[in-house]
């Protein structure tokens, strides 16, 4: 979220997930880097997206439930996000072809960010 930053842990209980958080905030010495990490039902780790970063995962099996706890409301106004495939960041997603919504689709570049923020 762009004015009401969220941070989110995430774990998955059920399932296998690709589980992503990348720096969006062009002012940060690590804006673009990012850390991906498989979540299992059966290996209990957790992922914690502080705010400013964006998050995104692909499930890696038939079915999987994840859990979010959050540190702010959800804001569908004031949501952000960054494109899933951005060479910039250069993401080893463990799937080539994933099924998007459309707002996936439509995300900016880690460019566009960079470019939107004024710096």
């Amino acid at each position: 979220q762009k004015k009401r930053p969220q941070g989110k842990l995430i774990s998955c209980t059920r399932g296998i997930i690709y589980d992503v958080a990348v720096d969006v905030d062009p002012k940060s010495e690590t804006f673009g880097q990012h850390l991906g990490v498989e979540l299992t039902e059966a290996n209990h780790r957790q992922l914690w997206i502080p705010p400013g970063y964006a998050h995104g995962f692909c499930v890696l099996s038939d079915v999987a439930y994840l859990q979010y706890k959050c540190t702010d409301l959800y804001l569908p106004e004031d949501e952000g996000g960054l494109i899933w495939n951005d060479p910039e960041v250069a993401i080893n997603w463990p799937i080539n072809q994933p099924e998007l919504s459309d707002k996936d689709q439509t995300q900016p570049t880690l460019a566009q960010i960079r470019a939107n923020s004024g710096l």
